[in-house]
């Protein structure tokens, strides 16, 4: 790790929202690079920071940056980790630019390396589930964590077309599947790529239990804030803090409300922010970026069983039929 090795998106606004004062303990909860953590350690407070990665940790404590604990472990298990309910907690969520930027990674198309793309860097790998599944398995991942409208399309291709070992392999079957002609303003094979990696590392069940570990985790007063970069990890974290606020809409016949009668946990801080045209110039990664933050209230967590919030698809053979007419 190096002094700023990569850019942190919407950093002034992330210690805004978390208000860092000394004495207090946060928590990163995705470490990465370490841009969230050091922006809090100058403050006074002290971190206890997360990361599945064991090249961040790695290089986090190469660092050996005065008061941080750094923990290697997912960042849903964070409370066997914690002595005490916290100040503060931040999520950056999704892929690194640590990560995208190291071929040999196999997070992104832009430079052929291995098709890996596992944060943890251990169970099975893109390359494993994409030489092993079957089409409509596939198929539905595409569809549900890309938002691929072709997805049986391309799902066609990739079986077609195994063994894939390579990012660059794989990059050409879907250019070839969707049609790709150099100009385009957006590459085809990102919304598979995306998808791909969003179900090898369970992002978004990931996110759901991880946000429910910080409701927990957090003290009355403790502040969250949580950055996502596509409209999947946003629409969850949205219909989290909405539900958790007490601002979920009356229920009707085709979503009925799942939750009634418990007492808000969370208090919304202001609307969602985004990168302003200063941050873009210096960061082009930050487009996509959105901060949502709020504070935690006296009222007890809620259990489990009756949350609404999480992401389940029901992924599996036939879970979406209409694909049919997509193919």
């Amino acid at each position: 790790m190096t002094d700023a090795p990569h850019i942190p998106v919407l950093l002034g606004e992330v210690i805004a929202a978390l208000a860092p004062a000394p004495g207090e303990t946060m928590v990163d909860a995705t470490f990465g690079a370490g841009g969230y953590t050091r922006a809090i350690l100058a403050t006074g407070a002290r971190v206890i920071a997360f990361d599945r990665d064991p090249d961040a940790i790695a290089a986090g404590r190469a660092a050996a940056l005065d008061g941080l604990t750094l923990v290697h472990s997912d960042f849903s298990a964070l409370e066997a980790a914690l002595d005490a309910p916290v100040d503060g907690l931040t999520m950056d969520i999704g892929v690194s630019s640590m990560q995208l930027d190291q071929a040999g990674r196999g997070f992104s198309f832009q430079a052929d390396g291995p098709l890996d793309m596992r944060m943890s860097q251990d169970g099975p790998s893109a390359a494993d589930f994409l030489n092993t599944a079957d089409e409509s398995e596939i198929a539905d991942v595409l569809y549900h964590y890309g938002e691929e409208p072709r997805s049986r399309r391309v799902a066609r291709a990739i079986v077609a077309a195994r063994p894939l070992t390579r990012t660059g392999e794989l990059a050409a079957v879907v250019r070839k599947a969707l049609g790709h002609r150099p100009h385009d303003k957006k590459d085809p094979a990102t919304r598979t790529f995306q998808a791909i990696r969003i179900h090898v590392n369970r992002e978004l069940d990931e996110l759901a239990e991880g946000l429910a570990a910080a409701e927990r985790a957090l003290k009355p007063g403790g502040r969250l804030a949580i950055v996502t970069f596509h409209s999947l990890e946003d629409r969850l974290v949205k219909r989290f803090l909405r539900e958790r606020s007490g601002a979920t809409p009356g229920g009707s016949r085709h979503l009925p409300q799942a939750v009634a009668g418990r007492a808000p946990t969370f208090e919304r801080v202001g609307k969602p922010v985004r990168a302003g045209a200063s941050e873009l110039a210096r960061n082009p990664r930050a487009r996509s970026a959105t901060l949502r933050a709020a504070v935690r209230t006296a009222a007890p967590a809620w259990p489990a069983q009756e949350s609404s919030v999480g992401f389940n698809t029901n992924l599996g053979p036939g879970a979406d039929s209409k694909q049919e007419a997509r193919a």
